[in-house]
């Protein structure tokens, strides 16, 4: 009988400890578990223009900066490249003929900003940046977007080049959708404006974006993600790459993932924020993102033949891996010892 009041007793002083502190004691308990990472500096990008980009991060990480401001300062390059048609100036526009950018960026603490549909704006990840940092939301859109940029110091622009221009009216002939994969790839092959897609007339791109992750010399992970979108699409469409959890998802006691590909079918998988679970549950990076490619192709296999999807992650062990639907995907990696392309592993062989 003793024993038993005892156990009673026992159970409803921790309820009244719950009761009186609640989730913050849990909170305290969780956090007391953590433990404080230090790594080797790593920045790890989509696709062969991700070497140029990881070049400007390594900038900030080297210094013993903050991954934040390292992702920041690495998508800014193709952003104002006018060659690279998938990202930022220069970038292809809707089938309206206007030039309209999405971004979204995540921080150690789980701080996350974005914007989508925004035009006029050169660097709209520093918007999306300034959207964390100013505001109580997460996500600007359209024209409130392009008020609050111009209401923070950005200059309005015209993105639409030339070269953009041309291409556009020509695919307004025949308006005919017809996706390339791995366009990007195309363009670059590790040599930044070698080569520009909108050289192919009638061509679209479905899968534009860089999507960004960094790890700093404190051991703390940072990720961005910016695009253009898909060229031609129907004004107003948005794709994953400024949906947290979709195209960009930062975990600090876990890990990191980005998205590239054809960003509906990443959104119904919630797809980096799925990459990252797994890496929590035992996955490296790319066994996780092996498993949220076979997501996709199990939802829609016929789909699946006919597009690019790839992830990206970096695991708090400095650790990173790959894996994309169709073989062509690469990523760009760098840190104190190497800087180099990796060709992802794919599902489908042709």
């Amino acid at each position: 009988m003793s024993s038993r009041r005892h156990f009673f007793k026992t159970a409803a002083a921790g309820a009244a400890l719950l009761s009186l502190d609640g989730p913050s004691a849990f909170a305290q308990s969780r956090k007391s578990r953590r433990t404080v990472v230090k790594g080797k500096p790593i920045v790890v990008s989509t696709w062969d223009f991700g070497v140029a980009a990881n070049k400007a991060a390594w900038e900030v990480l080297e210094k013993g900066g903050r991954a934040l401001d390292a992702v920041e300062n690495g998508v800014h390059v193709p952003e104002a490249d006018p060659k690279n048609t998938t990202v930022g100036y220069g970038g292809a526009p809707d089938r309206d003929g206007r030039v309209t950018l999405d971004a979204c960026i995540m921080d150690e603490f789980g701080n996350c900003g974005s914007v989508a549909a925004l035009e006029h704006i050169k660097h709209p990840i520093s918007v999306a940046r300034k959207v964390m940092e100013k505001t109580p939301h997460v996500m600007l859109v359209g024209d409130g977007a392009l008020q609050f940029a111009l209401e923070n110091g950005f200059q309005k622009e015209n993105l639409l080049t030339p070269e953009s221009e041309k291409a556009w009216k020509e695919w307004l002939k025949k308006a005919e959708y017809k996706p390339v994969i791995n366009i990007e790839n195309q363009s670059y092959e590790g040599k930044p404006s070698a080569f520009n897609p909108l050289q192919l007339p009638g061509n679209v791109y479905n899968h534009d974006t860089i999507g960004m992750v960094a790890m700093d010399a404190e051991g703390n992970l940072s990720g961005a993600c910016t695009t253009s979108g898909m060229a031609y699409k129907l004004h107003g469409r948005v794709g994953d790459s400024p949906i947290i959890g979709a195209g960009l998802y930062v975990d600090n006691e876990v890990g990191a993932a980005t998205a590239t590909g054809v960003g509906e079918e990443v959104i119904r998988v919630v797809g980096s924020f799925l990459v990252v679970e797994l890496m929590r549950q035992g996955y490296s990076p790319e066994a996780a993102c092996k498993e949220a490619v076979m997501r996709i192709v199990q939802k829609k296999p016929a789909k699946a033949k006919e597009i690019q999807i790839g992830f990206l992650a970096l695991n708090k062990k400095g650790e990173h891996g790959a894996f994309c639907l169709q073989p062509g995907f690469s990523y760009a990696v760098k840190n104190a010892d190497t800087e180099k392309v990796v060709k992802g592993k794919f599902y489908f062989t042709k």
